[in-house]
């Protein structure tokens, strides 16, 4: 019986664990055809893409994510001329300047060595642990509701609020415009990587459509006004001039934000959300986890294995190649399935297993090779003081819903919520 897989159906968002195992045992290397997209589901085929940047261009995170699946410039509607218009005679934008700017998750060789050496220096060892007693403080803050024993959503009200109030306190953005942030982080991750989000991107709908255009607005100003007057800020810091870098331009420092705004707040968000919803279904693990507070690190990193934010990413092939005896054309879409990789049975034993204390090597949570996740060590320490300020919390807590629901995406992975009240 063939295999039909879809890496953006809904159908398979509940436990796609189950269907990647399909994949893995009867098709390592699967076309969907309707996704169009080549889906690579075994740990060391997965390496292999991950691993060779010139014959797997990033250039498809641009295409399939940012430009909603759209090759080139999307049709010319009356609601693309009304983005349009709004754009250039409202915000004093130029469209065709965000189509052209660099970005970091979608660019190869030295153009992405270059971009990637200008944004490491925001995110230094030095100046990422610099900021944990910041974090646990903003953690502690967000817990006060649940302490007191008022409706707390683990979700909303903690693993949500900490990444977005420190990711906008790193840009040198104002408290006031903390909601803002939130709001736009919402529409960019539904309109990349939800059918129905790409759907209403691609037709330029106004719920997206304004949103962006007030986003990209506020930003360019922002990068502006730091490029004029630096302070002791993110943007500050990758706007001023270096010797030997290539300079960013505003759109550019525009589109890295985007980028902060979707990995930055995102990913660490649903680490959080997905380690509290494994600690829920594994009682076990959460008592040895009381027991041992110290295995708060290899709590998350078996949760990046077991449970991953982020789910897949997309490459284009340069050349005619072959995986696992399959021939992939050039120019084709190939997914690396992360969240596959990490189940893979002959890479890592008993797979489905959740372990705490399985300290797993060589996972792909954050991805792997040049593109590894540039805020990795970030959302480590945000997630890591999280879960140390909760873990008092969560013995008394039981979850309140029994079935379970998750983000509406194909890429990125949590649960919409979770809902909690002390136990009696």
């Amino acid at each position: 019986m063939p295999i039909e897989f879809e890496p953006f159906s809904p159908a398979i968002r509940d436990n796609p664990y189950a269907h990647y195992r399909e994949l893995r045992d009867h098709a390592p290397v699967h076309y969907a055809p309707e996704s169009k997209v080549w889906c690579v589901s075994r740990y060391d085929d997965v390496m292999t893409v991950l691993n060779d940047p010139e014959t797997y261009s990033s250039e498809a995170m641009f295409s399939l994510l940012m430009n909603a699946g759209a090759e080139g410039a999307p049709p010319i509607t009356w609601n693309t001329l009304r983005f349009v218009g709004k754009m250039l005679f409202q915000a004093r934008l130029r469209p065709s300047k965000f189509q052209s700017a660099r970005s970091l998750i979608a660019e190869d060789d030295e153009q992405h060595s270059e971009t990637r050496k200008i944004v490491n220096r925001g995110f230094t060892p030095r100046r990422i642990a610099l900021l944990e007693p910041r974090i646990r403080e903003l953690a502690d803050e967000a817990l006060r509701d649940l302490r007191a024993g008022k409706p707390f959503d683990i979700v909303e009200d903690f693993a949500t609020p900490l990444p977005v109030m420190m990711i906008s306190e790193l840009l040198g953005i104002e408290p006031e415009r903390r909601a803002d942030f939130k709001r736009w982080s919402d529409v960019i991750v539904g309109s990349s990587s939800s059918i129905e989000g790409r759907e209403l991107r691609n037709q330029m709908d106004p719920q997206i459509a304004d949103p962006m255009i007030e986003m990209l607005t506020y930003l360019h100003g922002v990068a502006r006004e730091r490029r004029k007057n630096p302070s002791d800020d993110l943007i500050s810091t990758i706007v001023a001039n270096q010797e030997g870098d290539v300079g960013l331009t505003d759109y550019d420092v525009v589109s890295f934000v985007l980028l902060l705004l979707v990995a930055g707040n995102e990913t660490t968000t649903n680490l959080i959300g997905n380690a509290v919803s494994a600690l829920f279904d594994h009682p076990d693990q959460l008592e040895r986890l009381a027991a041992a507070p110290e295995l708060v690190g290899p709590l998350l990193e078996e949760t990046l294995r077991f449970d991953p934010p982020i789910q897949l990413v997309f490459r284009t092939t340069t050349r005619d190649v072959e995986i696992s005896g399959v021939r992939i054309p050039k120019g084709q879409y190939v997914a690396p399935l992360l969240g596959s990789a990490n189940r893979d049975e002959r890479q890592f034993s008993d797979p489905d297993r959740f372990d705490i204390e399985r300290r797993p090597q060589g996972h792909v949570g954050f991805g792997f090779g040049k593109h590894f996740c540039l805020g990795s060590s970030l959302a480590r320490l945000e997630a890591s003081c999280a879960m140390e300020a909760l873990l008092p919390e969560l013995p008394k807590l039981v979850r309140l819903e029994e079935k379970r629901e998750w983000l509406e995406s194909f890429m990125v992975r949590g649960p919409a919520a979770l809902r909690v009240e002390r136990a009696v």
